[in-house]
């Protein structure tokens, strides 16, 4: 399914807001959104916050985003660009990745400090959230949420 190499700049917008497009409703593994997002040459970013910028303002006005994956691939085409924009919508609860939650999570409980020397990275691979531990141990993100914050902080102090 991967659009471009791993250490493109394309790579690493899409990565930027592609679980939230996901969440949106936009279905990567379709045939004509995987044909646009290979075809895309220019304008990658500003269509993707495009679409979710029009997700947002129809959550505002109480209304669905219909056909989302049709959404994208006009923005793609059409070279959207966001009339408005603003980071934060990113860190929407209906946005975020389970990765995401866990992560601020963490940061509440154990506190910045102790979970920035704790935690390296949370990576999502083939749709699942894996944290990535300083003492080199990873665990599911579902795993974590599972066993709470005492027996995690346990094992990645072990």
């Amino acid at each position: 399914m991967w659009f471009w190499e791993k250490d493109s700049i394309e790579y690493e917008v899409f990565k930027q807001y592609e679980y939230a497009l996901s969440r949106i409703g936009v279905d990567f593994d379709r045939e004509d959104v995987q044909d646009v997002l290979e075809a895309c040459s220019f304008g990658l970013e500003d269509a993707l916050k495009s679409v979710i910028a029009y997700w947002v303002w129809l959550q505002q006005q109480e209304r669905l985003m219909e056909y989302p994956s049709a959404v994208l691939i006009r923005a793609l085409d059409e070279q959207w660009k966001p009339r408005s924009w603003c980071d934060e919508w990113l860190n929407l609860p209906q946005l975020q990745s389970q990765g995401q939650r866990w992560y601020e999570g963490a940061a509440k409980v154990w506190g910045y400090d102790q979970r920035n020397q704790l935690v390296v990275n949370i990576v999502c691979e083939k749709g699942k959230d894996y944290i990535v531990f300083t003492n080199s141990k990873e665990m599911l993100v579902e795993t974590a949420w599972r066993w709470g914050w005492e027996r995690v902080l346990k094992y990645a102090t072990s």
